[in-house]
């Protein structure tokens, strides 16, 4: 059975996830994995679908952009992605970032994370405060893998005090996953 990654986009209403799961069920698809979420009004979708192996992409194309469509997005894309081999790592550590909003933050932090060869499980942004004062906000889970925990707080130490931010890591207990 092949996998394929659905995305899609488009301001938010109720009513997309209905839709594009129920062109998926009606195709016996199965989502194994997903993120769906509100950015500023526009409704972000990401799935792992996995569908019987008779489906062709013929089919799939023209359900999803009759959904695409009817619900007025203004993306909806599949992309076989094969089956999945490997689980996804597991996170073992949360590094949260704060400070005042400016360009680069993300950049900068995701930066030191990488060579320190860090892998970024999931990553959320948010900037709240007020609008002469905006804070950014970002929390981010990570797997160390063979990483030092003291050296990557070190390294993400001096980037934080590089952006003017502030960043502090801890290790994720159970409980949270």
């Amino acid at each position: 059975m092949p996998d394929y990654a659905v995305t899609a986009i488009g301001r938010d209403k109720p009513g997309i996830v209905a839709a594009i799961s129920r062109v998926l069920l009606e195709l016996k698809g199965n989502i194994e994995d997903s993120r769906m979420s509100i950015l500023r009004g526009h409704f972000a979708v990401m799935l792992i679908v996995r569908v019987p192996g008779g489906t062709g992409d013929e089919d799939l194309s023209q359900r999803l952009g009759a959904v695409r469509d009817e619900l007025g997005l203004e993306a909806l894309t599949y992309n076989p992605v094969g089956e999945s081999a490997e689980a996804r790592p597991t996170a073992s550590h949360v590094v949260s970032v704060y400070g005042a909003d400016h360009p680069g933050i993300v950049a900068g932090i995701s930066a030191v994370l990488a060579a320190e060869g860090v892998n970024v499980t999931d990553l959320e942004t948010r900037v709240g405060g007020s609008p002469d004062a905006p804070i950014y906000m970002m929390l981010i889970e990570v797997a160390l893998g063979d990483a030092s925990a003291d050296q990557v707080q070190s390294a993400l130490a001096a980037a934080a005090a590089d952006a003017g931010v502030e960043v502090s890591m801890r290790e994720l207990g159970a409980e949270a996953l």
